[in-house]
């Protein structure tokens, strides 16, 4: 038998059924899915240190378990001494396998070790059913050793999904386990 995510897993077994009942969805194929997970991560001081790029795209890749590409500027601008093409941030975009099991360790290991957390913000949907927030700085992974940080660095992870609404987003990553704030 071959190997399975666990929260793919899950997704057929026991979200697929509560959300059909949910939002009286006709078929199992009308339910909305995890399409792809992107982490971003902005190095803006990386114009000045170009090492900081190098540390961003081997952190990201651990992080990841993909390797992470650098992201580059579209133009110059003069104020923040940028130059066209240079460097200035990291990026990876997990899809299938790879993405559930990267949403199973944030679950389940990352996100309970942020500092002071309280719930994640449910006000980072884009009204067309994808959601992004933040993560304050890269060393909630386990993956990360932090006698080796360069410099602590926040990300930004986008979930991209079927959902036609926010509502149906929201009530998607829910059931995946994401702990959202408790709304009143």
């Amino acid at each position: 038998m071959s190997y399975a995510a666990r929260l793919k897993k899950k997704y057929h077994d026991e979200i697929i059924p509560v959300m059909q009942e949910q939002f009286n969805y006709k078929s199992p194929m009308e339910v909305p899915r995890l399409v792809k997970i992107c982490l971003n991560q902005g190095l803006g001081a990386a114009v000045a240190d170009k090492k900081l790029i190098d540390f961003g795209i081997s952190e990201m890749t651990m992080i990841a378990g993909q390797k992470a590409v650098p992201t580059k500027s579209k133009k110059d601008i003069s104020n923040f001494k940028l130059r066209r093409n240079n460097p200035i941030g990291v990026r990876v975009t997990l899809r299938r396998e790879r993405m559930y099991e990267f949403l199973d360790r944030l679950i389940s290991v990352s996100i309970p070790r942020i500092r002071d957390f309280r719930g994640i913000n449910d006000k980072g949907f884009d009204g067309r059913g994808n959601y992004t927030f933040g993560v304050p700085e890269q060393i909630i992974f386990p993956e990360i050793n932090i006698d080796k940080v360069y410099k602590i660095n926040g990300m930004d992870i986008t979930f991209v999904t079927t959902a036609k609404t926010d509502k149906e987003c929201l009530a998607l990553l829910k059931e995946f386990g994401l702990p959202f704030k408790n709304q009143k």
